[in-house]
């Protein structure tokens, strides 16, 4: 019996690969994971009494697209934060969870071919790793373009030759950025834009990590392409509660842009999607109409960064996360330093060279660990002080 061959040279998912570096490993210390993105701070506290109380919608097949009530309230989310009017309706969908629409949106807009040839996909090198995987189920030649400390780990596509521009049919970018919390400003957005129009593909923004920064709220992909007047289908962004309001477990999440785009997806969603359930879209709703949780956890956020920044502030090439949850620190080797930590400490940590392509120096994260900043706050400052004493003393 024969398999598909185009996932057959995959690597291993990043957090089973870190499990067969440290797990043979006693830990040196009480165990600290510091490894995965899971939000620990309080959700809304009244996020289960809703629940419980739709608790009938159990009984009903739920809306594939998202309750009325749900779109309307992402799409208010969306005018209040960027100042976007979108037609719920037409422009909005309801995911379960991001990664699915991340994936399904490739699956629905990338073209069999651009002028003639295989299509490209472009992504920043380290990412998420569902961009990858969405390039290849497509038939699309995925290309990794470094995100590196050189042009402010935000990658540079238009430095990219036109005979790989001129095959573009996707650019996926994240901003903030994951691993290493970077926001792509106003002027990035309109070069990206710009580019996107020259050579027409879409722009799959990732903008899960959006609420929670430091000092200005970042851009938007949609707000810089309308105060462009750029082409309605040439942006489509996904957003999440996961990080916003500490839900990751509820998987709510959306997609919006222009119609066309919305009713591809929209199409393709109907015969292969898991839509979000009844009680689950009541309470997402509720979430997604109150800002007043979510300044409450970016307050939190930014007293560890407060912290991060007095305890690293000695750490060679130490470079302060613009936004997100996650610090990117240079360590010469990344799993060398993630198994030392483990076996030195019991502190937990994510080598980069897991997020990102390429053999030895060639892999823009294999000199880095990722290290997520959601303990706790006084036990993410024990963590980070042990991870100091033992990588940088």
């Amino acid at each position: 019996m024969k398999f598909p061959e185009r996932f057959s040279n995959l690597p291993d998912y990043a957090f089973p690969r870190l499990r067969a570096l440290l797990d043979g490993h006693p830990p040196g210390g009480e165990v600290m994971h510091m490894t995965i993105g899971e939000p620990k701070h309080p959700f809304p506290h009244w996020v289960t009494d809703v629940i419980v109380q739709n608790a009938a919608r159990f009984n009903d097949y739920p809306s594939n697209d998202g309750s009325d009530e749900l779109l309307a309230a992402i799409a208010g989310w969306v005018q209040r934060r960027y100042g976007v009017t979108l037609d719920a309706d037409a422009q909005v969908m309801a995911l379960n969870g991001t990664r699915e629409g991340l994936y399904n949106a490739a699956m629905a807009l990338c073209p069999e071919q651009v002028r003639g040839q295989r299509p490209v996909v472009l992504m920043p090198n380290p990412f998420y790793q569902v961009y990858m995987i969405a390039a290849i189920s497509v038939g699309a030649e995925p290309v990794f373009v470094p995100a590196t400390a050189e042009n402010g780990f935000l990658p540079d596509y238009t430095a990219l030759p036109t005979d790989v521009l001129n095959r573009v049919a996707i650019a996926y970018i994240c901003s903030p950025s994951n691993p290493q919390g970077a926001v792509a400003g106003r002027d990035y957005w309109q070069d990206l834009i710009a580019l996107a129009e020259k050579h027409d593909f879409r722009i799959l923004a990732d903008e899960c990590y959006s609420e929670i920064y430091r000092d200005a709220p970042p851009a938007g992909a949609l707000q810089v392409a309308q105060e462009m007047g750029a082409d309605s289908e040439r942006v489509v962004v996904f957003h999440s509660l996961s990080k916003r309001s500490n839900l990751p477990g509820l998987r709510s999440g959306f997609v919006a842009g222009g119609v066309q785009s919305l009713a591809r997806i929209k199409r393709l969603r109907a015969y292969s999607g898991a839509p979000l359930p009844g009680p689950l879209q009541v309470a997402a709703a509720r979430v997604w109409a109150d800002d007043a949780h979510v300044t409450e956890n970016r307050a939190l956020y930014q007293a560890k960064y407060a912290i991060a920044d007095e305890v690293m502030a000695q750490v060679p090439d130490y470079r302060a996360p613009e936004a997100g949850f996650f610090l990117w620190l240079p360590v010469g080797d990344g799993e060398a330093a993630a198994s030392k930590l483990w076996r030195e400490t019991g502190v937990r940590v994510l080598p980069g060279a897991y997020l990102a392509q390429g053999q030895g120096a060639r892999n823009p994260g294999a000199g880095y660990i990722r290290v997520a900043m959601v303990a706790p706050k006084d036990d993410m400052q024990r963590g980070l002080i042990r991870l100091r004493d033992c990588l940088y003393n």
